[in-house]
């Protein structure tokens, strides 16, 4: 028979597409419609891909053996128990086949994961109401998209249950596997993995030979699964994100709006026409997901989530939406990192790269200059503090230099003495779109005055920084201090003129 097109798996509209719809920057979308971590793991820079770069001619003929032997650590199971695919939508795919070919499927709840169903499609496979009389039995828990921990039934067929988002819920059902029940994970979800697409099926060395035979050979490849095994080298946390899945659903009640209480990364609201008030939030680039009878909407974290609220307050209640926080990446062979922010703010700071001292300091800077300032990131500290410090610096001189944009209306010039203990700085900032430094720290805790060069050039400001004292962390955290106080009063407007008799900067 000549095959004919299935129904497909359809993806969300992409940033680019959604921005052009709505007139916007597609940098400026917000997408809370995937379920994804805010966040890329910590894990997730080169130094993890370099062992696999420098392989990546040839394949891992162990099939991973390392990767399956840390999964099988974690779950305290067998490494013969363990199968790896591309995602868990590969083993969804692949079991209907294998135990559903032209029989019956049952999901529990029956309100579940859509890849359930193309997979009954793609298996000739017929969806029932009864998982009782099913030949296979997807339970979704915690379930996507209702976010709710169904029961798991018993029955007669065979049972697979999809746990993608049980690090969220603190509860397992690995104690079903001796019993012939298959379990799914993924690294999309807490591990922060989406686009790395690995997965893997936990089941009875019986179960686990028959799913592997017929797997296409290395459907993972090695670059993501060098990824997923850096991720497992640190003890997993979701701690922080369901304080914020909990705070969001603590705000979306002073809205009016009810959640149904979640065991996930994200939260599902009941109502009646959601997709009237998906179109009305697009419109300011926030991006949530419409189902029959409710609204999905995922949890990133604080700094998203209020821009999130802001643009319900918006549309539910008409107040102004405030402006948003500019975004900014920069990704080397040594960093990865990623910032957010808004001139001027109420200097909410919170920068975490792994470089402590500095980021310290610059959170001070930006503090002191009346910012919104988050950047996260990872580096090569391995090799010392050089590369991460000169491009957190370099990436926040990037934002800001953008942020800045033509520079009308700003006073331009700033001057601050600060003083710490013992140690004095003295600032002055010229916003002048050209890139000089002339800085004197003495003491030098080692990249202060590397740092502020490193500002000056990707921010294209003159810079002129003078501290002296006894104590290098005093010395270095006066500078900081100075410079941000000069910033926030060469950033303060004072009509729409650029300070320039040639009319530029």
């Amino acid at each position: 028979m000549k095959p004919v097109a299935l129904v497909a798996y359809q993806w969300p509209p992409s940033n680019e597409v959604i921005a052009e719809r709505v007139g916007l920057d597609p940098r400026s979308i917000l997408r809370f419609d995937g379920n994804v971590a805010a966040t890329p793991p910590a894990s997730a820079r080169p130094a993890a891909l370099a062992r696999a770069l420098a392989d990546i001619n040839e394949y891992d003929r162990s099939r991973y053996l390392s990767l399956r032997e840390a999964i099988a650590a974690r779950h305290e199971v067998g490494v013969d128990q363990v199968a790896l695919g591309a995602g868990s939508d590969e083993f969804i795919v692949l079991l209907a086949r294998i135990f559903a070919e032209g029989g019956t499927i049952a999901t529990v709840p029956a309100f579940s994961y859509s890849m359930y169903r193309f997979a009954a499609a793609m298996a000739n496979a017929t969806v029932i109401d009864d998982p009782r009389e099913a030949d296979v039995v997807f339970v979704c828990r915690p379930n996507n998209p209702t976010g709710e921990l169904p029961p798991i039934p018993n029955v007669a067929g065979q049972l697979i249950i999809d746990e993608a988002y049980a690090d969220y819920a603190g509860v397992d059902a690995l104690d079903r596997i001796n019993g012939g029940a298959i379990i799914l994970r993924t690294f999309s979800k807490a591990y922060g993995l989406a686009g790395a697409r690995v997965g893997y099926a936990l089941a009875t060395p019986e179960l686990t030979e028959i799913i592997t035979s017929r797997q296409a050979p290395l459907s993972v490849s090695s670059l993501s699964a060098s990824l997923a095994l850096t991720a497992l080298a640190t003890p997993l946390d979701v701690s922080a994100q369901v304080a914020e899945r909990e705070r969001l659903a603590g705000e979306l009640r002073t809205l009016g709006l009810a959640p149904v209480p979640s065991y996930t990364n994200f939260l599902f609201i009941p109502m009646e026409d959601p997709q009237s008030l998906v179109d009305r939030l697009m419109a300011y680039g926030v991006v949530v997901r419409a189902y029959e009878g409710g609204l999905r909407i995922s949890v990133k974290d604080e700094l998203d989530d209020d821009i999130l609220l802001d643009a319900l307050r918006a549309v539910l209640s008409g107040v102004p939406m405030p402006e948003q926080a500019l975004r900014h990446r920069r990704a080397t062979a040594e960093t990865l990192l990623t910032v957010r922010l808004r001139v001027p703010g109420e200097g909410r700071v919170y920068v975490n790269t792994g470089a402590g001292f500095y980021d310290h300091m610059l959170q001070q800077l930006a503090f002191h200059g009346g910012m919104d300032l988050r950047m996260e990131g990872v580096g090569d500290l391995e090799t010392g503090d050089h590369h991460i410090v000169e491009d957190m610096m370099r990436t926040f001189g990037e934002a800001l230099d953008e942020a800045l944009g033509d520079r009308r209306g700003l006073t331009r010039y700033g001057e601050a003495r600060v003083p710490m203990d013992e140690a004095l700085a003295h600032a002055v900032v010229d916003l002048s779109g050209r890139a000089t430094a002339n800085i004197s720290i003495s003491p030098d805790p080692g990249m202060a005055a590397h740092a502020f060069e490193s500002l000056a050039q990707t921010a294209r400001i003159t810079l002129h920084v003078t501290a002296t004292g006894q104590n290098d962390h005093h010395v270095a955290e006066a500078a900081f201090k100075a410079v941000g106080r000069a910033l926030a009063q060469a950033l303060t407007r004072d009509g729409s003129l650029v300070r320039s008799t040639k009319g530029s900067l």
